[in-house]
């Protein structure tokens, strides 16, 4: 995207959406409905593991700015089983003032799997985001999904120094809550993060006391920066780093880990994290 693009105060902004609809049959989930507006879409599945449909989600401008809206919607039906991610890392570019939201809700139902995986989003300095994700599940559904924020560019040495971001997640069983948390960063301010640029979150549903002891022994080499908690069968993992490859690593062990525990298949890395 063209840096006068990012910056003009003229520009208008992309109004884009993405509904999925995923189909259990006897061989294999189908891509049951795919609906855009906008760009976003997504690459024809693939089936790598028989009966798991592997996607990509794709946003071909490569960045969202100010005045942009993206709304992803992701339906699972029952006995249904999904892996997605990206080929890159979302980047919300610096505004003039307008805000960039993205919007994401999952709807699995019963006996489905949702695997979310998506590479980082990086938050440009004076970027002005608002993002919300809301999960869904049965109580027989499996969720396995994380997130990994990045605050200015510190490979480069650049700070979130201006800017504000808005996140919020959330996590319902049932109609029940059992997870609504905010993170709220504004004008440079990251003492919430303890001053960390990077902040992980990963979810796992449902879980166990042993598999909370086993994520636990995994985050020994991120100290005092990271922590697990267990609530109501919601496995939540949290991480702070000054790298992105220790915390990239961190979630990609656990993710390894639980997958063989909560859906009984080994682990299939996307092959497009090895590119």
């Amino acid at each position: 995207m063209l840096a006068t693009q990012v910056t003009d105060n003229a520009y208008k902004g992309w109004q884009a959406s993405l509904a999925l609809q995923f189909r259990h049959t006897p061989e294999k989930t189908l891509l049951h409905s795919a609906r855009h507006v906008g760009p976003l879409t997504v690459q024809r599945p693939f089936y790598p593991e028989d009966e798991t449909c592997h996607l990509y989600l794709l946003h071909p401008p490569g960045g969202i700015v100010g005045g942009d809206s993206l709304d992803i919607s992701v339906e699972l039906a029952a006995n249904s089983h999904a892996l997605i991610t990206m080929p890159g890392a979302s980047k919300f570019y610096r505004s003039q003032g307008a805000q960039a939201l993205l919007n994401q809700r999952f709807i699995i139902e019963g006996n489905a799997t949702l695997e979310w995986l998506p590479q980082d989003t990086i938050f440009f300095p004076g970027a002005n985001a608002r993002l919300r994700s809301v999960f869904h599940l049965h109580h027989s559904s499996t969720l396995l999904a994380w997130e990994l924020l990045c605050l200015g560019r510190p490979v480069i040495g650049e700070t979130f120094s201006h800017g504000r971001l808005d996140s919020r997640l959330e996590v319902w069983l049932d109609d029940v809550p059992l997870l609504i948390e905010r993170q709220h960063l504004v004008d440079g301010d990251l003492t919430p993060v303890a001053n960390h640029p990077w902040i992980g979150t990963l979810l796992c549903y449902p879980a166990s006391d042993t598999l909370l002891d086993g994520v636990r022994e995994r985050l020994t080499p991120l100290e005092h920066y990271a922590g697990a908690t267990l609530t109501d069968g919601l496995l939540s993992v949290r991480f702070l780093s000054h790298d992105n490859l220790i915390c990239q690593q961190a979630m990609r062990d656990i993710w390894q880990y639980l997958r063989p525990f909560v859906t009984a298949k080994a682990p299939h890395a996307p092959r497009i994290w090895q590119t």
